[in-house]
């Protein structure tokens, strides 16, 4: 298994689903976990959970929100004196017609999901300088594969794609690496209330298994996976790249 013995991440949306599953893997791989989410139950749940065998802190706050950010780098060194992973992964999903949406839908989903990897990355990077700091940036197969109703969602992920390529470029000699995962159709929550949407839900879930060669979704530990890869020394010559986490659902034409 891959190591990561202390050092310190901080995760985004790290109460639940994908976000759950990397605060987790990081832990048992040896790091520091922060659990940086809105939701403050779920984040000192997390907190708790990881604590039983590693050293972790919650930090309660909108990722979108710049005062929120700085408090939360600047809990982070008050409490573990570095910073050597940030994991962009808090997001939402505002579905519906483009034409149909309002400038405050439009707002919030590019705050929420493309905002955030700006006022983190600005706050982190101070921290992560010099010593092989790493940022990984959880995008979307909706970065390049556009459905009908996500205009935004997918606007979102595929600025935080320009972004990683943005950031790689002028942070490298930071020794700083940055990159993208793109998953596909993960077994999440936020998976489950789309899926609750659907006029027969069985059917859907059906029609999307069948479009992955690999003949199942993804879970979030598949995406933990990589990413634990990307924020570890074993990928210390990967930078600015993006890697897609989809059981071959897109090159199959999906």
């Amino acid at each position: 298994m891959i190591r990561i013995d202390n050092k310190v991440a901080l995760i985004t949306g790290a109460a639940a689903g994908i976000g759950a599953a990397i605060a987790e893997h990081f832990s048992e791989a040896g790091a520091a976990v922060v659990v940086f989410d809105i939701n403050g139950e779920g984040a000192r749940r997390m907190e708790e959970k990881l604590r039983q065998s590693g050293r972790a802190l919650a930090v309660i706050g909108d990722v979108s929100c710049e005062e929120d950010v700085k408090a939360a780098i600047e809990q982070t060194i008050r409490e573990f004196r570095t910073l050597d992973i940030l994991i962009n992964n808090a997001g939402i999903e505002v579905a519906g017609p483009m034409i149909e949406m309002t400038s405050s839908d439009w707002d919030h989903q590019l705050n929420v999901n493309l905002k955030s990897v700006f006022l983190l990355a600005k706050y982190a990077i101070p921290h992560l300088r010099g010593h092989g700091g790493a940022i990984v940036n959880i995008s979307s197969v909706h970065a390049f594969v556009s459905y009908e109703g996500n205009a935004a969602y997918d606007a979102s992920k595929a600025g935080m794609l320009g972004l990683t390529r943005a950031l790689a470029l002028e942070h490298g000699r930071d020794g700083i690496r940055v990159n993208a995962i793109c998953p596909g159709y993960i077994d999440t929550p936020m998976m489950d209330e789309w899926l609750r949407t659907q006029p027969d839900a069985a059917a859907t879930l059906r029609q999307v298994l069948g479009v992955h060669p690999l003949g199942r979704i993804g879970t979030p530990r598949d995406v933990a996976d990589a990413a634990l890869f990307l924020a570890s020394d074993a990928a210390s010559f990967i930078s600015g790249t993006f890697l897609v986490v989809d059981g071959a659902m897109t090159v199959a034409g999906h």
